[in-house]
């Protein structure tokens, strides 16, 4: 077992994340590299254009997301392939799934039979000697598990049953820590799977307030955010009872299950011997162990993304909360100041809505100054603006001085200037919120938006 250097390291993620947000693996490469080196987001989306190749804001924030995740997978990697190799169970098979895992919870599921555990009855009965009993039942179901299991009768398993028992435990460990099997299971059971809540007893009256979800089900793949964090609350607070159920329209959902573990380890029921016995261990598998771990992990994901749908929402009506406008409604045109790239501008109408856009070159060097009071007087005239909002940024005084020039040159008594504080508009130009309103608009026109609004809020 040999770790990746740093360089064939970072060509990896560069490749995955290339692909994930369209982009060349030479792109996210230099975009890692100003991330490392503590540049932001925005500040990159805005100001390091020419050395990311054009990368947007949306994209360099998927990119930070998954190189995050990408490390992070990679370090666990390393750490599960260590663990195993000091075992001495590294197999080359598995060391290929292992590198070639994609995701936490695959690097999890193959981990799962090595990691370092509680001694569990069926490690039990394996340092009694009855692991080979276990595979001669599964292997050959002719055998009869009654007559088998009298060879393996010793100390602490002292009869055939719990001989048996103990090979039932070995083979209920084997099939919960099958990767395959797991994310077949979980697929099913996010497909077909049925939340189902009940009230816990004697708490009818203290938990009125969830009495919507005393006699409730819905399909978990479907439950709205509130709903599923409703649910939750009931549930921490003690006043549901909550459960995951499997249904399918020909069988019972556990029988679904049942089959699907079966099939993964050549089970089936032919009248053999051994068939009835294993068909018992399958059953009893995804009732006490399957199950539950699946019932858990799908429960974690539905918290997880109702939380995030929850946060999002709040987030929305925050906005519309803070973007009200308590000066009244009054069209205004925000300047964003810069010298070299010029003064950004961006007209809102009484609404707070973009109705136009610009760049003028006032100042050093280009010295365009007439013709960005034209192009001023024009957007003013044209969209009735009674506000100017001007950046305190660099190049804040000298664009001042030119919106002074330019309520002289329209003797507009309505039409006032304001300098403003941009603090966070690049922050806010470069934010997934504004990429999601103005996806076409270049981030540093975003910011003269933000300017304006803040003025008109």
């Amino acid at each position: 077992m040999t770790a990746p250097s740093d360089a064939k390291l970072l060509n990896k993620i560069a490749e995955i994340i290339a692909v994930d947000i369209a982009a060349k693996p030479a792109q996210v490469k230099a975009a890692i590299e100003l991330l490392d080196g503590g540049d932001t987001v925005p500040f990159i989306a805005r100001y390091r254009k020419e050395v990311t190749g054009g990368l947007d804001d949306t994209q360099l924030r998927e990119l930070e997301e998954r190189l995050n995740y990408l490390r992070e997978l990679e370090e666990r990697r390393l750490a599960v392939l260590k663990s195993i190799d000091e075992q001495g169970k590294l197999t080359a098979e598995l060391e290929m799934a292992i590198k070639g895992a994609d995701s936490k919870q695959r690097l999890e599921d193959l981990y799962l039979p090595y990691k370092q555990k509680r001694r569990t009855k069926a490690q039990i009965a394996r340092e009694a000697g009855i692991e080979p009993l276990a595979d001669l039942l599964i292997d050959d179901p002719t055998t009869t598990p009654e007559t088998a299991a009298a060879e393996y009768i010793c100390e602490g398993f002292d009869d055939n049953k719990a001989v048996l028992d103990g090979a039932k435990q070995i083979l209920m460990e084997r099939f919960a820590e099958n990767a395959e099997l797991l994310a077949e299971l979980r697929e099913l059971a996010w497909e077909r799977g049925v939340i189902e809540a009940k009230v816990a007893p004697g708490k009818e009256q203290e938990g009125a307030k969830f009495s919507d979800y005393f006699e409730y089900d819905e399909a978990i793949s479907k439950i709205p955010s509130h709903r599923a964090l409703a649910l939750f609350r009931g549930r921490n607070e003690s006043f549901l009872w909550i459960s995951l159920k499997l249904v399918d329209t020909e069988n019972s959902g556990a029988a679904i299950a049942e089959q699907k573990i079966a099939k993964r380890f050549g089970i089936s029921n032919e009248g053999r011997a051994a068939d009835d016995w294993l068909a018992g261990v399958v059953r009893w598998g995804w009732q006490v162990k399957l199950g539950l771990k699946i019932e858990l992990d799908l429960l974690s994901k539905l918290r997880e993304a109702a939380e995030a749908e929850a946060i999002r929402v709040f987030g929305n009506n925050l906005k519309d909360l803070l973007l009200a406008a308590p000066a009244g409604p009054r069209a205004t045109l925000g300047l964003d100041p810069g010298l070299r790239t010029g003064v950004k501008v961006a007209v809102v109408d009484a609404t707070g809505k973009l109705v136009d856009t610009a760049t003028i070159y006032p100042h050093v060097p280009k010295k365009q100054w007439n013709e960005s009071l034209q192009t001023l007087a024009a957007l003013v005239t044209k969209h009735d603006v009674s506000l100017l909002a001007i950046g305190n940024g660099t190049g804040s005084r000298e664009t001042d001085q030119l919106a002074a020039e330019l309520l002289t040159l329209l003797n507009r008594p309505a039409l006032q200037k304001v300098i403003v504080s941009e603090a966070g508009a690049s922050i806010y130009s470069a934010s997934a919120l504004a990429a999601r309103e103005f996806p076409e608009l270049d981030v540093s026109i975003r910011g003269a938006v933000s300017i304006a609004r803040r003025l008109q809020d």
